[in-house]
């Protein structure tokens, strides 16, 4: 599990491509402290698992399944990216509860500056829209943010400095693909609502079978 809180803007040093899948080199000076073969990492949002590890660098191999649904397959070497150690047992939840799932990609469509922060919106697949609500959290290339704004195709977030200068999000522009992650509360109550009118159903079935 991941909060959505970056810890650093990270970079891919090497890209092999393996035939069906691709071996990622990363430098990550402070996700890579004390890190261990098997570790998990969250890079742009993908919850990535650590092959090797040499000073401020650790490798991670991301399957065709991944590179398919996720923007990963979009990186080169140089490309910028956003990593995350998993949650420790005992720390404040800094974000929202982040698995590292990928649930699909959009892009950022536009970018409006003000004074103090930036405003960004999002195209959002249509199979994701039900999951995305104003004034609720949603993952973006492993960033936990607020949803100011939810249409039936996209949504707006608004970015504070930090946010900006620490992550991708402060250097992408019109037409890069971001990794998004809806709520997984929300979904999880859609799936026991599902459920309940399923059961509901049943009965119903059963009153009039017994009617007969």
């Amino acid at each position: 599990m991941f909060t959505g809180i970056v810890e650093e803007l990270g970079e891919i040093t090497a890209v092999e491509n393996l035939g069906d899948a691709s071996r990622f080199r990363l430098r990550g000076p402070v996700v890579t402290e004390g890190a261990k073969h098997g570790d998990s990492i969250a890079v742009n949002g993908v919850c990535l698992t650590v092959v090797e590890h040499e000073g401020d660098e650790f490798t991670a191999d991301v399957m065709a399944e991944t590179l398919n649904r996720s923007s990963l397959g979009a990186l080169s070497v140089g490309s910028r990216v956003n990593l995350e150690r998993p949650m420790a047992v005992g720390e404040r939840l800094g974000g929202h509860i982040v698995q590292g799932h990928v649930d699909g990609t959009g892009q950022v469509l536009a970018r409006t500056p003000s004074e103090n922060w930036e405003i960004v919106k999002i195209s959002l697949p249509a199979p994701l829209a039900r999951y995305v609500v104003e004034k609720g959290s949603i993952t973006v290339d492993g960033i936990s943010l607020t949803v100011v704004d939810a249409g039936s195709d996209h949504f707006t977030v608004s970015l504070i400095p930090t946010t900006l200068a620490l992550t991708t999000l402060g250097h992408k522009g019109p037409g890069d693909p971001v990794n998004l992650e809806v709520d997984i509360v929300a979904k999880y109550v859609e799936r026991l609502l599902g459920h309940q009118g399923e059961r509901a159903d049943e009965r119903h079935d059963g009153r009039q079978e017994a009617g007969r």
